[in-house]
Parts: structure tokens; sequence; C-alpha cells
């Protein structure tokens, strides 16, 4: 694949226009850098942010520019690491001086001072964000490329510019960043650097929980995310990050029966959910959705290989993830909790007759979350049977229809009991007691079972009905 390094139409745009009289104005060197560079060379959709690295003050030179920029929002500077950002219309610019950087050993933060061009472009983590295009006047638009990694793009190719061992164990963020690179461009990373990865994988620790989750997001976000944790665990670091994963690997055989790698059909569940859903939550339920097999895991003769109770106890386990990984313990946490806890219920119907009672309890048990539910469901059905394969999915389409006829004949998805415990107190002269819990659990099962309808007058008859069995009496 050649690439052409024509940027005249881009930086014909008035944006650049700006930037190159305000460099000019400044007084100092200035280079769009990284990600953007990259993403035009590959005509991906442009990303909404660009880097700028300025030889002399990046701060500076962002105060310029937002001073010409109709509209842009006021400056944000950070002095601790000499950055600036100006958003307008969209776009976050991003200012730095040009820098070298030093690493300590414990921590990815490093000691910088000023640099040249070549500095900066040594301290990047792969040669492909390395290229640069001047905004100075007397070189507009020249493409500067010191690692070749225009070849590198060609190629397809992730390489670090300087010994992979050192740029890893500097920022271990960066090994992260090479596989999520790998997953969204469909690149391979070059066998030296995917060696280095594998032997710094324990620097990982080192990283805040938050950064490493926001590159698990981006994997996730992918239309294939299998790509990225095959190499999360060809190269050890998923033992860091989600061991409850590596433990679901294996294969094991005895007396002639064997289960599935639970492992390699997860990864094969989210790529099967990723092209009908782009829900990054229902994604994380897809990945987790089998944690619990591991813990469950039992031989029993002559039954063979059993998980009883896994969706309980990985529901449980969703907690105890999100809470090591510092994600959000809310609403979110919650979604993923009830579509592991609940990832087999339509499964189980489709594999028997489909009553409509099973499928009023399964739109009352997940309520708004139904439709997320199915789609998980029918992306779990890996069989490379066909006859079963096609089955599985004749008998989902059939839930569907179910589904649809239960929701519009009951309306259990947001389901309000018809009889309220006030109604009940008031009918029989009572006070707050166990009675009107029973009677309204009466009531919903009854709707439930199809042996009356989720109307008032209906539910009401029955809670006298129910009233009477318990030896009330009205007013």
């Amino acid at each position: 694949m050649k690439i052409q390094t024509d940027f005249s139409k881009t930086l014909n745009q008035p944006l650049f226009k700006v930037l190159k009289d305000t460099v000019h104005e400044v007084g100092i060197k200035a280079f769009v850098i990284g990600g953007w560079v990259r993403d035009r060379l590959l005509e991906r959709d442009q990303k909404k942010d660009i880097d700028i690295v300025a030889l002399g003050s990046g701060i500076d030179l962002a105060l310029a520019l937002q001073k010409k920029l109709p509209g842009a929002k006021p400056v944000q500077v950070f002095k601790t690491y000499g950055t600036a950002m100006v958003h307008w219309e969209g776009i976050d610019l991003e200012f730095v001086g040009a820098r070298k950087e030093s690493y300590a050993p414990e921590s990815r933060n490093p000691q910088v001072s000023p640099g040249t061009l070549k500095d900066d472009q040594n301290r990047r983590d792969f040669t492909i964000n390395a290229l640069a295009i001047s905004l100075n006047t007397e070189d507009f638009g020249a493409f500067t490329d010191p690692f070749d990694g225009l070849k590198d793009l060609e190629n397809k190719i992730l390489r670090t510019p300087l010994d992979p061992n050192i740029t890893y164990s500097d920022d271990p963020l960066r090994m992260l960043r090479a596989i999520r690179f790998a997953n969204q461009l469909n690149f391979t990373i070059e066998e030296q650097s995917l060696n280095a990865i594998t032997q710094n994988a324990s620097r990982i620790e080192i990283i805040s929980k938050e950064r490493v989750v926001d590159e698990l997001h981006k994997i996730l976000s992918t239309s294939k995310p299998s790509i990225g944790f095959s190499l999360l665990e060809k190269t050890g670091l998923l033992h860091y990050i989600l061991p409850e994963l590596i433990a679901l690997k294996g294969v094991e055989e005895i007396e002639g029966q064997r289960h599935k790698d639970n492992f390699y059909h997860t990864l094969e569940v989210v790529d099967n959910l990723c092209p009908n859903s782009e829900n990054l939550w229902l994604r994380w339920s897809a990945l987790l959705h089998d944690i619990g097999k591991a813990p469950t895991k039992r031989f029993k003769p002559p039954v063979g290989w059993t998980f009883h109770n896994h969706e309980f106890v990985g529901a449980k386990m969703v907690y105890k993830i999100f809470k090591r990984l510092k994600m959000p313990l809310n609403e979110k946490m919650k979604y993923v909790q009830k579509m592991v806890m609940m990832s087999s219920r339509p499964i189980v119907i489709a594999e028997d007759q489909v009553t409509d009672a099973a499928v009023r309890r399964l739109v009352f048990d997940s309520g708004p979350d139904i439709d997320d539910l199915i789609t998980l469901c029918e992306a779990d059905i890996t069989t490379k049977n066909a006859n079963r394969f096609k089955r599985y999915h004749n008998n989902f389409k059939l839930v569907r229809e179910k589904i649809v006829a239960v929701e519009e004949k009951d309306q259990l998805r947001n389901f309000q009991p018809p009889v309220s415990g006030e109604t009940i107190m008031q009918f029989f002269g009572l006070q707050p007691c166990r009675e009107i819990g029973v009677i309204k659990d009466a009531i919903k099962e009854a709707i439930l079972e199809g042996e009356i309808p989720n109307e008032p007058e209906a539910a009401f008859e029955r809670m006298k009905k129910e009233g009477k069995k318990l030896g009330l009496t009205p007013l």
C-alpha cells in the first residue's frame, strides 16, 4: 500500500493558515505531530484533536492562537506538564514544548527538560506516531519522518522508535497502546516489540487502573475485540489486568468427556455481539458472562462437566472486578451484573418449548434490558454444528416474537402492580402487615402465569379472592 504525503489540501484550511501565522508571530518553530498526521495518511476519520509540538513555549503559542480564533474557549494550561489546550469548534489543539524525558523505575511520570524536535520524536511511543508536519513559514507542510514511520504505515507494522524494552519499561501504558493500535488499525506488532511487551508485562502494575480501563474500553469498542484480548493474553498482560479471564483458559478431559475452552469461547461471543450493538457495557457483559465458570467447574459422573450457579457467582465477581479496576459502581455495574446473572435464561427458554409464562417471567425480570439480553444470548451461540446453530437462532426468533406479543398484551417491561398496597389496606381495613405482600405476590404470579391479564379490574378481583384465602374480610 503506497501512501501519499501531500498535505496541501488539508493545510489550505483556515485553521492551519491561522496556525502558521501565529507560529511566525510568536517567533518559534512548531509542528503538527502524532495521531492526527497518522490518521490523515491512513485516510481514517480525522481525529478531532491535534497535537502541536513547539520548539519553545507551547503555552505561549496556545495563548496567542486562542486570541486569533473567534469563539475559542479560554486556554487550559497545565503548567506541571508544560502543556496547554485550545478548544475551538469541536477541535482540541494541544500544545507542548519539545522535550527530553527520563524515567524513574517506579513511575511513568518522567523528568522533562527542553529539547529539539528530534528529542521529542525519540520519546514517541511508535514510529507511526513520530511523523510531523511543519507549521513554519519557510517550509510550511514539510513532512518529517525520522524512523521510517511511513514505511511502517504502508506495511501495517507497529514499531517503537528506540529500544522497545526501554520504551515499554519507561512508560508501561505504551504496551496497552500497542495492543489497542494493533486492534484498531489491524496492524501487526513487530516481533522484537512484542517480545519486549512480554518481558515487561509486570510493569503494567505501576499504571493507574483508570488509564488501564480507558485502553480496555477502546479495545472493546473495536469491531473485533478478540484481536486485542488475544494479544493481552499472549503477552501476559491479561494476567495482571483480568486474571478471571485467564482462569477460563484451557480444556480438561476426564473419562473421555471434555468441556470447551471458555476463554476463547468468550472472545468469540464478544466478536459476535459487536456487529449488533455498540453498547460498551453490553460488550463488558459479553466479556464477563462466563467468568463464574472457573470457580464452579466440577466433574460429576455420569453427567460430566457442570458449572452450577456460575451466573450467580459471576454476577458477584463483576462487583469485585469493577471495584478493583476502579470502574463505576453505579447503574452501569448493576446492568453488567444483571446481564451476567441472566445470561443463560433466554438460552434455557430457547432450548425448550417457548411458553408464554416463561417469556412473561423473562420480560418481568429483565425489565427494560430485555432486548440487550436477547442480543447477548444470540451472540453466545458459538456451536459449529450447522443444524444446532440454525435451531437455536430459529428458537430465539420465536422468543423475540413471543416477547413482542406478551409485551403488547401485558406490558411487563416496566411492571407496576395494578393493585397498590394502599388499595389492599383500604379494602380489608388493614395496617401494614405481611398479608399485603402475600396478596401482591399472588397477583403478580397470576399475571406472569397468564391466569389474569395485567389490568386493574382483573387484579382487583384476584385481590378479593386471595384475601378470602387468608381469612380477610372487606370493610
